[in-house]
């Protein structure tokens, strides 16, 4: 594309001209899976920037084809964000406007960029976030859980281990709790959460947001296990939601009996901390607790 043209975009068959943009950094929302949802201020700022950093060049190219924007791309992702980003950076200090943007929804959410981000901070580089579709907040929105207050807690790891020991630190968590998960691990993840959080926790499995299969299972725990156990094939992009806990700890609650149950599935400093955050005693004092119940259980035998 001539850089002399003037920028534009299409919509519904109709040409618009884009405004250029100053310099900065901006962090563009696309669709996560219904095209309709683009917002008209991301259609302007993708037709308008200098480049476009896209996560994967081809899905995003769907996108700007879809809505006749002509800009260079280039690939930004996690396996070449270290040798791209400080060139990005200086192209930004020389002038340009950086539009990042992911395969689907808000960038930065469980995607590359966020180094980039704080070092363009650091340089006193703008920053300018462009809001829009996040499959995070379509889920809490369309779950029925609370949504006064919640915490988005990303991909959990893939190994079963690894994973109780995450979902264990969330346990008296009191607000929605919000994950990704791959199609694969659902009903894996599911028998955890239960494990961890009891069969009985109010939970949601979103799957397909905004496409034509958009499908809500709402229910106990130990129930979407039994629903999605008996599916062979699990398709589409899921968000689980979970229920928070329903009160705090006691705070007559013995943290002796606490850290012996933290400590079976997590590592000293790790159970320290935990049992510090939710009895409110002092990490050290805590540790020390953990350190002499190490000990009583050795000398136990």
């Amino acid at each position: 594309m001539n850089s002399d043209m003037q920028p534009s975009f299409s919509l519904r068959q109709n040409k618009y001209s884009a405004p250029r943009l100053e310099a900065g950094l901006y962090l563009v929302s696309t669709p996560i899976g219904n095209l309709g949802d683009i917002t008209v201020r991301a259609l302007e700022t993708l037709a308008g920037c200098t480049v476009i950093a896209c996560e994967d060049t081809r899905t995003s190219g769907v996108l700007l084809k879809k809505f006749g924007i002509d800009r260079p791309k280039i690939s930004y992702n996690e396996h070449n964000a270290d040798k791209l980003g400080p060139d990005i950076l200086r192209q930004i200090s020389e002038g340009a406007a950086i539009a990042i943007i992911s395969d689907a929804g808000t960038p930065l959410i469980s995607d590359p960029g966020y180094r980039l981000v704080k070092e363009a901070i650091a340089l006193d580089l703008p920053v300018i976030p462009i809001p829009g579709a996040s499959a995070p907040m379509a889920a809490l929105v369309g779950s029925g859980l609370n949504n006064t207050e919640f915490r988005f807690c990303g991909f959990l790891p893939a190994k079963s281990q690894a994973r109780l020991k995450s979902l264990q630190l969330l346990l008296h968590a009191s607000g929605t709790l919000m994950f990704f998960e791959s199609p694969a691990r659902l009903k894996k993840s599911l028998v955890d959460f239960c494990q961890v959080f009891g069969d009985d926790r109010r939970a949601v499995v979103a799957r397909e947001l905004t496409k034509m299969h958009e499908t809500f299972h709402r229910g106990t725990l130990d129930e979407l296990l039994s629903e999605f156990s008996c599916l062979e094939k699990i398709r589409g992009e899921i968000v689980i939601l979970v229920e928070g806990s329903s009160g705090e700890i006691d705070a007559s609650s013995d943290p002796f009996e606490l850290l012996d149950d933290a400590l079976k599935t997590m590592k000293t400093k790790q159970a320290s901390n935990h049992v510090a955050q939710l009895t409110g005693l002092s990490k050290q004092d805590v540790y020390r607790m953990a350190l002499e119940l190490i000990a009583e259980r050795d000398n136990n035998g």
